[in-house]
């Protein structure tokens, strides 16, 4: 390969700020200066995978049909099944072409024209890692690419291809879920600018998996265009990572597993938002209101959003990651060399951790907004003061910019302008999020608007009234999460100091190690990485002046400056550890042993309701369905929960192994090491 000199920077410990001061160009500039259709009726010239020269997405379709692992599960299914393996065969060729993307230069020329006059309008600037990006127009000519963005919106994909086609690199082929396909002009649309359609929940369909996988495995063998997917599976609806899943990734790699080709080169893209297009949209997903079904006609009616301004968007594409030489440990030691011989489970948990790897990645590569740190503040102040008598707006700008130099510390990247006076930049961040706050008489309030149930009517009961409130709290909630990966292994450690009964290193780290394992489903931390983890904790903690470690492993905390860190720490983690104490005590106080989750969300949320309205509970993220099912997720793991084989969602419950997490969490037991389940990874 040409240019396999990357440099990695391994997460963990920071002595500054970012890793390097990437390159970052607004690419909006050039369009706002020149003609769109120019711009789409361009020369387009990217480099091929080898010199290899193109081919068909027909050709492509029957190159699959005719591969052995194909041919080998058609007569297996035909032989199960009864049927003929021609009629087997027709089944599979119905998935490709139900499945299979129509790439056409022609189709992404007409798109390309239709985004720069949107981009141009929502957006007031877009930028873009140059550097990162000319190394990818070096690498894509030398070994397979994988592109991994993070997913917050409906715009991330068409922004990377749009990208890829503003300077000259293959355009990549998407995995977007079948739901699009059915917006009749638009899936066609996307189809015949790259994306494939996959079904959900196809693992019982044995042709399926086949078809989708030799699909993958054959775009990744013959380079044909850069693969690009979501490692997260769904979009965020609460804009924190989610737990990654492993399909995609074992198939995108499996090729270099088994040598067909002899490197796979991994692109983590971490997108960023100043405000996101779905940001009421994602708030009522949270409390199950339905989402529109994707159609042509509900894009149409969305039109509205080109009226209004959605600030600046972030697109930092990471440097390329060589699979050959995560192999030979120049990385972390994620894969063996002998891959092919490795058990299956040993092998999942080494892509599991390399999933988990390029997760944080995208983490690190994102740029938190002024408006992402104002929201992690105003969730700490008390609800009557944000909707009754308003916060001083002198206060919320002086904590602002405590807020912004912690970060910093913490080594965020953000997009806070340098050439700007710091009162001017959080004010426009104000102004741009007015459906959510509103400055009047130099103080800020919450705006409460009115939500429809899910039978349409407005809210007018008690209870109704939580949900509105609700709606507005977890869209807040939603722009903190954009930020909340910079401060949540220092908020582990504060919060097991003021779990742990001594300031022992050791009490400590149970503390904190209890608290990840709870946590695993909301936060992202790499397996068995829970000492670098801590580590980096105490190290930013020490830097900022909160945390002392004595020579004789006592972890204590800093009085002053320092304590007013581990206070808003602790407030930051604080809806969580409440939301999770809710429902343990909830499973817990239950007469029952067995519960169906189809009565565990609804009855969860009446308690939760209950709770807010008598003054007993403060957060409104233990409604969050996000929230709910990361409980139910995080008890099965530890083995508090177990799924019973006889039904897909009913499940038994260990109410002493319950009260003993409860107990734990709330800080009346001392922490012990959980039982741990396999992680569901697919």
């Amino acid at each position: 390969m040409k240019n396999t000199d990357w440099k990695y920077v391994p997460l963990g410990l920071q002595e500054d700020g970012n890793d390097d001061e990437e390159n970052m160009v607004d690419i909006l500039e050039a369009r706002r200066q020149s003609s769109d259709i120019s711009h789409a009726l361009r020369t387009f010239r990217p480099l091929s995978y080898r010199g290899a020269k193109p081919f068909s997405a027909d050709q492509l379709n029957t190159a699959v049909l005719a591969s052995h692992n194909v041919r080998s599960v058609i007569v297996e299914v035909a032989m199960e099944t009864g049927s003929p393996p021609e009629a087997v065969r027709a089944q599979a060729a119905a998935i490709l072409e139900e499945m299979s993307q129509k790439l056409q230069l022609g189709f992404v020329r007409l798109m390309g024209f239709m985004l720069s006059k949107v981009l141009k309008r929502i957006y007031s600037h877009i930028y873009v890692n140059m550097d990162a990006l000319h190394t990818l127009q070096q690498v894509v000519s030398d070994a397979p690419v994988i592109l991994l963005p993070n997913h917050r919106s409906y715009t991330d994909f068409l922004v990377i291809s749009y990208i890829m086609f503003t300077y000259d690199i293959p355009l990549p082929v998407i995995a977007s879920g079948l739901a699009l396909a059915g917006m009749k002009f638009m899936g066609e649309m996307l189809r015949r600018c790259g994306a494939f359609y996959i079904r959900r929940d196809i693992a019982s369909n044995r042709l399926y998996c086949e078809v989708l996988s030799e699909y993958v495995k054959t775009l990744v063998r013959t380079g044909f265009a850069p693969v690009e997917f979501y490692i997260e599976g769904f979009r965020s609806r609460s804009l924190k990572s989610l737990t990654p899943k492993l399909g995609m990734l074992q198939m995108v790699l499996d090729p270099y597993f088994k040598g067909e080709i002899d490197d796979v080169i991994l692109v983590p893209i971490s997108l960023s938002y100043d405000r996101l297009l779905e940001e009421s949209l994602l708030a009522r997903e949270l409390l199950g209101i339905p989402k529109p079904k994707e159609s042509t006609m509900g894009l149409l009616k969305a039109a509205r959003v080109l009226r209004e301004d959605y600030g600046c968007m972030y697109v930092n594409f990471g440097r390329p990651m060589s699979a050959r030489q995560l192999c030979q440990g120049k990385i972390e030691p994620l894969i063996s060399i002998d891959a092919l011989e490795m058990p299956s489970e040993e092998k999942l948990d080494c892509l599991n951790r390399l999933a988990h790897l390029i997760v944080r990645i995208q983490e690190r590569g994102s740029f938190s907004s002024p408006w992402s740190l104002m929201a992690c503040l105003l969730l700490q102040w008390p609800l009557s003061v944000l909707t009754q008598t308003g916060l001083p707006w002198s206060c919320l700008v002086e904590r602002t910019l405590w807020l912004k130099r912690l970060a910093l510390n913490f080594g965020a990247r953000l997009n806070w302008p340098e050439h700007v006076p710091d009162l001017e930049v959080i004010s426009s961040a104000v102004a741009l999020h007015y459906p959510s706050v509103r400055l009047k008489a130099q103080r800020v309030f919450l705006v409460v608007e009115e939500v429809e149930d899910v039978a349409g009517r407005q809210p007018i009961s008690t209870e109704d009234s939580v949900a509105k409130m609700a709606a507005s709290m977890l869209m807040m909630a939603s722009y903190r999460n954009q930020s909340i990966h910079l401060f949540v292994r220092p908020a582990l450690l504060a919060t097991a100091l003021s779990l742990s009964r001594s300031g022992r290193r050791d009490e400590v780290y149970a503390s904190f190690c209890f608290l990840q394992d709870i946590f695993r489903n909301e936060f992202i931390f790499v397996p068995g990485k829970a000492d670098k983890d801590f580590e980096e904790a105490c190290y930013l903690l020490k830097k900022c002046g909160a945390l002392d470690v004595t020579d004789s492993q006592e972890v204590t905390a800093c009085e002053g400056d320092g304590a007013e860190v581990l206070s808003f720490l602790r407030s930051l983690l604080k809806p969580f550890v409440d939301s999770y104490l809710v429902m343990l005590r909830f499973f817990s106080d239950q007469d029952a042993h067995v519960i169906t989750e189809q009565d565990f969300l609804p009855a969860v949320r009446n308690l939760a309701t209950k709770l807010i309205l008598s003054g007993h509970l403060h957060t409104y993220e233990t409604l969050s369905s996000d929230v709910q099912k990361n409980v139910l997720a995080a008890l099965r793991r530890l083995a508090a929960v177990t799924k019973l084989r006889a039904s897909e969602k009913a499940y038994s419950v260990d109410k002493d192994a319950v009260r003993q997490i409860e107990g734990t969490l709330s800080g009346q037991i001392r922490p012990q090491k959980l039982q741990t389940e396999p992680d569901a990874r697919f």
